[in-house]
């Protein structure tokens, strides 16, 4: 397998990596610095610990043990700011010697920074700067309370409609249910926010509870006293009511699915914060480019989308997108921002659009345009022009149609670089 190190310059990336002479300068100290992971290691580590930050590395690679002395110097930092067991640990795996630890996280450059949350690796790497101070402020960041404490009904009908949330309702903080409910926030605070309350409830009264619409609905489902989970869906871009966990809330697993699911919808909004894990799913993209003020145009393409082509989730990303931060995507389309709203499929190599948004109402036609990517007619219709129905013979009259080059992708410039460690947002 081909591996790099983390650089810029591709002739100095040669050079580096053939350096194979330069001393170790990577901590050994096992009392110190980062911990080492190995095969035996490793799995209880991830497993009994909330946060690990993990230095993929080879000691063969100049810029492994550039980041080395300020890895381990962090690591020190985090053990002395951070000391309770179980909450964060700042690790290093020697992927020369632990290969199979590398392959298992697909590593193939050098140094990798990969994050682990209670056991799950997260869909990012650590992109940010590489400085003791970088390191320390990242990890304070992570380990944030991810759950907003509500105390009055304003709090809640003030909130944000347009983000996905999850609600709790518990006696106490100290309820092992509530232990699950932090777990569950901590690995998707990136998609959702949470909000939890706190106060004794029963059938005559509930100190906190009683004013809160979302409880009322719930109660009828939920014997006194029970700790109660719900979801918000979006408001500005949903009509959808608040939906009840029905589920254990002594299983992790269970809940976190259920989270998953909710805050992880079919069709997602692309960011330029977001665009590079939606990249690294490698799949094709149909997305909907709106105007930041028209709520109606992604409702009607999230219904479309929900009815019709939930079948299609394993092969593609369901996408919307601000048409004005992403104008210059709709410009390699022959676009502007006063064009919205408009889909198009972006595979990667090129780009496609759909020719009217409003055939998205006609039964099959947004469906027929995914199967028209899949059999290549897409591709070979840009090329050539339209295909000849059966019952025609394609005539050609003068000259022979020279072949077109559709627009090449816009998105795939988000995706990770293999040589370096920053993507610019303005390189879109």
């Amino acid at each position: 397998m081909l591996v790099f190190c983390d650089i810029l310059d591709f002739k100095v990336l040669i050079f580096a990596c053939l350096m194979t002479f330069l001393p170790n300068n990577l901590a050994n100290n096992a009392n110190e610095g980062a911990i080492s992971l190995t095969q035996q290691n490793i799995d209880m580590t991830l497993a009994t610990n909330e946060l690990v930050l993990i230095n993929f590395y080879a000691q063969w690679c100049r810029f492994s043990n550039s980041l080395a002395p300020i890895f381990e110097e962090a690591a020190n930092k985090i053990r002395n700011e951070f000391p309770e067991p179980g909450r964060v640990v700042m690790a290093k795996v020697d992927c020369e010697r632990e290969s199979g630890i590398a392959s298992r996280f697909h590593i193939t450059k050098y140094p990798t920074l990969k994050l682990v949350r209670n056991g799950q690796p997260t869909k990012r790497e650590y992109r940010g700067q590489r400085s003791v101070e970088a390191f320390e402020e990242f990890i304070r960041k992570q380990l944030e309370d991810p759950i907003k404490e509500f105390y009055d009904l304003k709090e809640l009908t003030n909130l944000d409609d347009k983000k996905r949330m999850i609600i709790g309702y518990f006696d106490r903080k100290d309820v092992p249910e509530y232990g699950m409910f932090r777990r569950v926030a901590t690995n998707l605070k990136d998609d959702c926010q949470f909000h939890v309350g706190f106060g004794t409830c029963s059938a005559q009264n509930c100190e906190i509870g009683e004013h809160f619409h979302f409880l009322n609905a719930s109660r009828a489902m939920h014997p006194p006293g029970e700790p109660i989970i719900v979801f918000r869906s979006d408001k500005a871009l949903s009509n959808d009511e608040d939906e009840t966990y029905h589920g254990s809330l002594s299983n992790f697993d269970e809940l976190n699915v259920w989270a998953q699911e909710k805050c992880v919808p079919l069709v997602r909004e692309i960011t330029f914060e977001n665009a590079e894990e939606l990249t690294e799913e490698a799949l094709p993209f149909l997305i909907l480019f709106y105007a930041p003020s028209d709520v109606e145009s992604v409702k009607m393409y999230k219904d479309v989308v929900t009815r019709t082509l939930i079948d299609e989730k394993q092969n593609v990303n369901f996408l919307t997108a601000n048409g004005v931060k992403f104008a210059h995507p709709l410009h390699h389309l022959g676009k502007t921002p006063a064009d919205l709203p408009l889909i198009a499929i972006d595979s990667f190599r090129h780009m496609y659009l759909f020719p009217n948004f409003h055939d998205i109402h006609i039964e099959g036609r947004l469906k027929g345009f995914l199967q028209d990517l899949y059999s290549g007619k897409l591709h070979r219709e840009f090329h050539y022009g339209p295909d000849p129905s059966d019952n025609e013979v394609p005539q050609v009259v003068g000259r022979i149609k020279m072949p077109t080059s559709p627009p090449e992708s816009s998105f795939k410039k988000l995706a990770p670089s293999k040589n370096r460690y920053t993507l610019l947002k303005d390189e879109l």
